[in-house]
């Protein structure tokens, strides 16, 4: 039930996420339904890719698939007024999507007995292929690439049930929850990781 339920709700989360992005970006109905299907689906065949599983296995997913046609066309059909808040509640959706995908990328691997770093790769690329793959044909930075933390949140994820730290359902949905808070506070609060710039610091001018 536990991989079920993350499998559905990373599933709504994401095409969401890349309806309303094709939305802002005009494209026509056609686009939404291809940006949102690769959204949704697109972390999950990278993955099955890099651990052995067959790729023809999302074709399996049939009950995944109305879900996320679903949700994208529920999107196409909003009124105008809400589609303009998307940039408000984009980055959650997003939040959510990393969070499931993460762990049911994690999950995936674990129940295949691969090692942790298998582990942590498949809840990486669950949890964010989707949306570098939106971000890419969207013309835009991919939000992994960003400075805001946003993969660490996944490969937190993977170690933890790389690990064997988190197993039980509960253990899960708790974790699923914090990941989505954390990710929110990371993008709301600027928390950055360390980086380098070679660019020079432009020296300050005092009046």
């Amino acid at each position: 039930m536990t991989w079920e339920m993350l499998s559905i709700i990373g599933t709504i989360a994401f095409a969401v996420s890349g309806a309303f992005i094709a939305i802002e970006e005009e494209y026509d109905i056609l686009g939404v339904y291809i940006l949102g299907i690769v959204t949704a689906f697109g972390g999950g065949a990278i993955r099955n890719l890099l651990i052995g599983v067959p790729v023809s296995a999302l074709w399996e997913q049939g009950l995944l698939f109305q879900i996320a046609l679903l949700s994208i066309t529920a999107v196409f059909l909003f009124p105008q007024g809400f589609l303009k808040t998307w940039k408000r509640w984009g980055n959650f959706f997003d939040a959510i999507g990393l969070s499931a995908f993460a762990i049911q990328g994690a999950l995936y691997a674990a129940d295949m007995n691969h090692p942790l770093s298998a582990i942590i790769v498949a809840a990486v690329l669950t949890g964010s292929g989707g949306g570098m793959i939106r971000d890419v044909l969207a013309g835009r930075k991919p939000l992994v690439l960003r400075a805001e933390i946003y993969a660490a949140w996944a490969i937190l994820c993977g170690v933890l049930i790389g690990l064997d730290y988190v197993n039980s359902p509960l253990e899960l949905y708790l974790l699923f929850i914090l990941t989505v808070i954390f990710r929110v506070f990371s993008y709301t609060f600027k928390w950055r990781l360390p980086n380098r710039t070679l660019q020079e610091q432009q020296p300050k001018t005092s009046l």
